[in-house]
């Protein structure tokens, strides 16, 4: 079996003058949680529909579980459930007849549509409204259903293209759960698009970062964290002298400082233990009451990748 379940090789999509995919080369291991981030228009959702056989690539290739999207797209499909932007439910049906109504289509059977569906409607809160019809809920309830439905034949790869838009904080942790245990203990692998760079970074194994359809970055959060960025330790205190500033000035992994209301931030070439650092301060008269190692988010990362590529 392939390690990957999705790779592209320089996958390409125009739409009359405008280039969606730019030459997108990614791999996907099996079995995790990865993040694909971009701004509004970078080609997120034509990547996904690429890769479902949706659209077909105007040069490069894909292969998704291990099918060519442009001949097997029917098998892909099989294997996979999707949310994209629209939720895909019929809002004059109640939520356990939509449930019911997607398992009959992937011949699921009656005792096991109705066991999936209360699994699927307990994890998410929403059975007690099972029996509602849809067009009465929230946005947020109508997400979560719409998660419901792309899970509910088990499939191998699920693409959720923002699929906490609309939840609130409660119902957004639970959904994080749901995946994380997707992913951890069913070796399911999911494909997530967000514009919550805090969710990704709590969620993702890996993540791939897109600006205009052109691949910037792909890597562990951690991973793009330490190439965008160097490491900073924060020191809280009194008595940060010039001659205190002047000796950190002079350390040989230490790139630059700077002093700020009982703050001092040192910038360093590489990650380092911190004591002989606040040995030297205290050595030179300061009173060290706290120590910080700061490390950029990955918010900063994307937004630096983002500018950089402006």
């Amino acid at each position: 079996m392939n390690d990957h379940a999705i790779v592209t090789d320089a996958m390409t999509r125009d739409f009359k003058s405008v280039r969606a995919v730019n030459e997108l080369t990614i791999e996907v291991p099996r079995g995790i949680l990865f993040g694909f981030l971009g701004p509004n228009g970078s080609g997120k959702t034509t990547t996904i529909r690429l890769l479902l056989g949706l659209l077909e690539p105007n040069q490069g290739r894909a292969e998704v579980l291990g099918f060519n999207p442009k001949t097997q797209a029917d098998q892909i499909r099989a294997h996979c459930g999707a949310l994209l932007e629209h939720t895909g439910l019929y809002e004059r049906l109640t939520a356990e007849d939509n449930l019911d109504f997607y398992g009959r289509i992937w011949h699921v059977s009656a005792a096991e549509r109705q066991a999936r569906t209360l699994e699927l409607l307990k994890s998410l809160g929403l059975w007690d409204r099972r029996k509602d019809l849809v067009g009465s809920w929230s946005r947020g309830m109508k997400q979560k259903l719409a998660v419901a439905r792309a899970l509910f034949h088990r499939p191998e790869l699920i693409f959720l293209d923002e699929p906490t838009s609309g939840l609130d904080p409660v119902a957004a942790s639970a959904l994080h759960e749901t995946l994380i245990d997707l992913a951890a203990r069913q070796g399911v692998t999911v494909f997530l698009t967000t514009h919550n760079l805090a969710e990704a970074e709590k969620l993702c194994g890996q993540v791939a970062v897109i600006h205009q359809g052109k691949l910037l970055a792909q890597g562990s959060p951690t991973e793009l964290r330490a190439k965008m960025s160097s490491p900073r330790v924060e020191f809280v205190g009194r008595g940060f002298t010039p001659a205190a500033i002047e000796a950190l000035r002079g350390y040989p992994k230490v790139t630059d400082v700077a002093q700020s209301d009982g703050h001092l931030i040192v910038d360093l070439k590489e990650p380092s233990e911190t004591a002989p650092l606040v040995t030297l301060l205290v050595s030179k008269g300061a009173e060290i009451e706290e120590v910080r190692k700061d490390q950029a988010s990955l918010e900063d990362v994307f937004l630096k990748l983002v500018e950089e590529e402006k």
